[in-house]
């Protein structure tokens, strides 16, 4: 029994200093969360509060960011110019030499042109000296009688044409060049008509044509003297139809 009370009694003080000693404890324990609550200045937090703090929460927007995605546009526009543009000036570096090939080819064909008009043009003024230098030739037949005592006609401004002409000697002499008449009035009166187109002799030496043999029985002086007087008397060789 004796134990009991005393164990009970030494319970009660210990209860009542443990009281006072709770009491103290937290009276200071408050006063040191107040003096730790206040900060020293306006940035400051208590190592509780942070520790207590629940942790920042990370959100991510979902509004576009306006001003990068212009820009990306923007570099994206800007290089797409770029391209156009190495693309135009490839084009016309292109063009531009396809343009001188053609000018130069198109130069070329205008120098060769005029080359070969230039050698045409050589080779034809070669000719006509040649030409010029040597003297047209006629056959020795009555065909080249005619036609070399036509171009003396020519020069010197007689008419006729070849068809009157040979009209003409074929009537008087058929074509012989030696051909006299010693049977008609002519003869008799002792000049008889000689040559071609059967001309006396004062008649030849009076209408003789220079630039022709004086001879009554050469072929073409005969038909060139005959052909000038007969422009003399009747216009032209091609108004005679019988003697004349």
């Amino acid at each position: 029994m004796s134990k009991n009370i005393l164990t009970r009694g030494h319970s009660r003080a210990l209860t009542r200093h443990h009281k006072l000693a709770v009491a103290g404890v937290a009276a200071l324990g408050a006063a040191a969360i107040g003096f730790s609550a206040v900060p020293s200045n306006a940035s400051t937090t208590t190592t509780a509060e942070a520790a207590s703090a629940p942790a920042a929460k990370v959100t991510y927007s979902t509004v576009p960011i306006e001003g990068v995605e212009a820009d990306v546009t923007d570099q994206l526009a800007g290089s797409s110019v770029k391209i156009e543009r190495i693309a135009a000036k490839k084009e016309a570096a292109t063009q531009a030499a396809a343009e001188k090939k053609a000018a130069a080819a198109a130069a070329k064909a205008e120098a060769e042109k005029a080359r070969q008009t230039e050698e045409a043009a050589s080779r034809a003024a070669e000719r006509a000296e040649v030409k010029k230098a040597a003297p047209k030739t006629y056959g020795n037949s009555l065909d080249g009688w005619i036609r070399e005592s036509l171009a003396i006609m020519k020069k010197h401004g007689i008419p006729g044409s070849y068809e009157g002409i040979h009209r003409n000697i074929m009537r008087e002499s058929s074509g012989n060049p030696k051909a006299i008449n010693l049977w008609d009035i002519n003869a008799q009166n002792g000049i008889p008509s000689k040559g071609l187109l059967q001309v006396i002799p004062p008649t030849f030496d009076a209408y003789h044509v220079p630039g022709t043999p004086k001879n009554i029985y050469d072929p073409v002086a005969n038909i060139t003297a005959a052909c000038n007087y007969a422009a003399d008397k009747y216009g032209t060789m091609d108004n005679v139809d019988s003697a004349y």
